[in-house]
């Protein structure tokens, strides 16, 4: 008789045969017929323009931690709500469980208010960003001797 971990290392092992099986076959049957325009760069069907190193504004990447933060949040709220609803736990210990589990929860959700407030308070919530002010100074070189050492090399 098969234990339910067997029947898991079955179905393991049949989806990796079915994957092999599939690559194998479309391997088998696909013609290869290479030219250089088939292998030549492109992006969406479009030929590449410039380089592939591009900047981004770092606020795309702050706003998808804080999305990040939230989404944990949602994952660690879930578990939580269904031990605390656990009704045999909290008549054993006579509501204290109750009592733990919400000030626990209270604390978890106050610390990541005071990250958001922190991140709204800094501005990287902020879409439109202000004007920067251009600064001006004077340079130690003039700009005839700036052009004629960039000519020499």
């Amino acid at each position: 008789m098969i234990s339910q971990f067997g029947f898991v290392l079955l179905f393991f092992l049949a989806a990796l045969l079915l994957v092999v099986l599939v690559l194998g076959v479309s391997w088998l049957l696909r013609p290869s017929r290479p030219n250089p325009e088939k292998n030549a760069v492109y992006e969406s069907g479009e030929e590449t323009e410039g380089t592939a190193h591009v900047s981004f504004n770092i606020r795309f990447y702050i706003v998808a931690l804080v999305f990040l933060l939230f989404e944990v949040e949602l994952v660690l709220l879930f578990p939580w709500a269904t031990v605390f609803g656990d009704a045999r736990l909290i008549e054993e210990t006579n509501g204290l469980w109750a009592v733990y589990a919400g000030v626990e929860m209270l604390i978890f959700v106050l610390i990541l208010a005071l990250g958001l407030m922190y991140a709204w308070k800094k501005g990287h919530l902020d879409w439109i960003t202000p004007q920067q002010k251009e600064l001006r100074f004077k340079s130690p070189v003039s700009e005839e001797m700036y052009r004629k050492l960039n000519e020499k090399y």
